[in-house]
């Protein structure tokens, strides 16, 4: 016999139906945002396994990294391109919690993370209002969750509001976040290995502009970790 319990869930499945944010399927389970075949197909970089990898090389001459990765590889019209869509600009923050805990699996795994604290990224203050969340600090509680380490928030902030870096070469990225940053609360990061945490790493002019304001804190080492790896320059 079904069960009241059973008949108020299919009720609630065929008026809140629960489907896959990459696929639409509606076979998975409800604490899961993903099918197993859409996880399956996200395209792996395992960048965290090695040292010197394109994440890292980055940042060569640039930034002293104690190590750095990005989760996939990100192209256009793919199945993570639509999973960064719905995560961003929909507001599916349970997708990006999610990804963020699949970053920190990955990372643990690696042995190559062992950090005190994780840094999200900043927003500009109007655009996160606008937007209604930072993405970069919704992957850290992701992260956070598997780690076992704190989200600090306010270490560092986004002093001005600037352009799309979207169309911008390498030079114009740097040029266009000089300055954009200022660190709040070294004290608070002084001695410990950090992680700055992003969604997309492209030429990574932001995150070093960000990076080198956080390494004016004291004896302090630095990481970077982003959901996405886009090879264009």
């Amino acid at each position: 016999m079904i069960s009241a319990g059973e008949i108020k869930n299919s009720l609630l499945h065929l008026v809140f139906p629960h489907i896959c944010s990459g696929c639409g399927t509606d076979l998975i389970s409800d604490h899961t945002m993903l099918c197993a075949k859409c996880i399956h197909d996200l395209p792996e970089t395992n960048f965290e396994r090695y040292p010197n990898n394109p994440v890292e090389k980055k940042f060569w001459g640039r930034l002293p990294l104690s190590a750095a990765a990005a989760q996939y590889y990100f192209t256009g019209e793919s199945l993570i391109q639509r999973l960064m869509h719905q995560f961003k600009y929909r507001g599916n923050r349970d997708l990006g919690l999610q990804l963020g805990r699949m970053m920190g699996d990955s990372l643990g795994r690696s042995g190559r993370f062992t950090i005190d604290a994780l840094i999200p990224l900043p927003l500009f203050a109007s655009k996160e209002k606008r937007r209604g969340f930072n993405q970069a600090a919704v992957l850290c509680e992701g992260i956070a969750g598997i780690l076992g380490v704190p989200v600090l928030k306010d270490v560092v902030r986004r002093s001005q509001h600037t352009d799309t870096q979207t169309k911008k070469g390498r030079i114009d990225r740097w040029l266009n976040m000089e300055g954009k940053f200022i660190l709040e609360q070294a004290a608070g990061i002084s001695g410990k290995h950090v992680m700055l945490v992003d969604d997309v790493i492209t030429t990574g002019a932001t995150l070093e502009a960000c990076g080198a304001e956080l390494l004016k804190a004291p004896d302090i080492q630095l990481s970077i970790a982003t959901l996405c790896y886009a090879s264009r320059s």
